[in-house]
């Protein structure tokens, strides 16, 4: 709690990885991939909830080992390739509301974004709640060095700029930065959420991330840069 907020923290976990076969449970540096953002989630003084959405018993058995409530499965139609992020979350929310809990915000964790620093989700809350007349939501972004502006696309056999609206300037340094939203927090209004249906409301503020956080693991070699990141920069084997 936070201003009297309440705040819940899910994590979306389904069992079905394409990209990186059981990736959420994957151990990472001495941990199944999941646990760093349970541990995360369970460090911060502001969620009086952090729970764990899955389909797999395998996954919600690890997720309780590592002190994440675990209050249902989610059901097979909520955990297709198709299925969204918002209907999971939505499921939970209504879940909680059944059992007479309802809350404030909510901070949508992604366990395929475990670069946080000790107080990023605070942080986060923090600003969102004290801006709150301003804002509905935040999320973590990072700048990328790939520029949209130099992006191409395939036309036939050709090449094509992908975003041709775009000016190309003669230095890549001199492009107006841009930024992509990677997992470490998303943070929302219930009511905004349920009624927007979107974690990009349309009052939406940013919390920006270090170069090293820019990361996200969708297959090996995004797993292989963040195992070796978290080496390096916490000095993990």
């Amino acid at each position: 709690m936070f201003n009297t907020r309440r705040i819940i923290g899910i994590i979306p976990a389904r069992g079905g990885s394409k990209g990186l076969p059981g990736k959420n449970i994957k151990p990472l540096c001495g941990k199944p991939v999941i646990a760093w953002t349970i541990e995360a989630g369970l460090k911060s003084k502001y969620l009086d909830v952090v729970m764990v959405t899955t389909d797999s018993t395998e996954i919600a058995d690890v997720a309780v080992k590592y002190g994440a409530a675990v209050p249902f499965l989610r059901p097979q139609e909520l955990a297709l390739d198709h299925s969204t992020t918002f209907d999971a979350v939505q499921h939970a929310v209504n879940f909680y509301k059944q059992q007479n809990r309802t809350f404030d915000y909510i901070v949508l964790l992604e366990p395929t974004s475990p670069l946080r620093e000790k107080n990023d989700i605070d942080n986060m809350i923090r600003k969102i709640i004290e801006h709150e007349d301003s804002y509905d939501s935040i999320v973590s972004i990072g700048q990328v060095n790939e520029h949209p502006s130099i992006m191409k696309k395939i036309v036939g056999e050709a090449l094509a700029p992908f975003c041709p609206e775009l000016e190309r300037t003669s230095r890549r340094q001199d492009n107006q930065p841009a930024f992509f939203p990677y997992g470490v927090a998303y943070i929302i209004k219930t009511s905004v959420l349920l009624r927007e249906k979107t974690f990009y409301s349309a009052r939406n503020t940013y919390y920006e991330l270090k170069r090293w956080q820019n990361y996200e693991i969708d297959d090996i070699y995004d797993f292989l840069a963040i195992e070796n990141i978290m080496k390096h920069q916490w000095g993990l084997s």
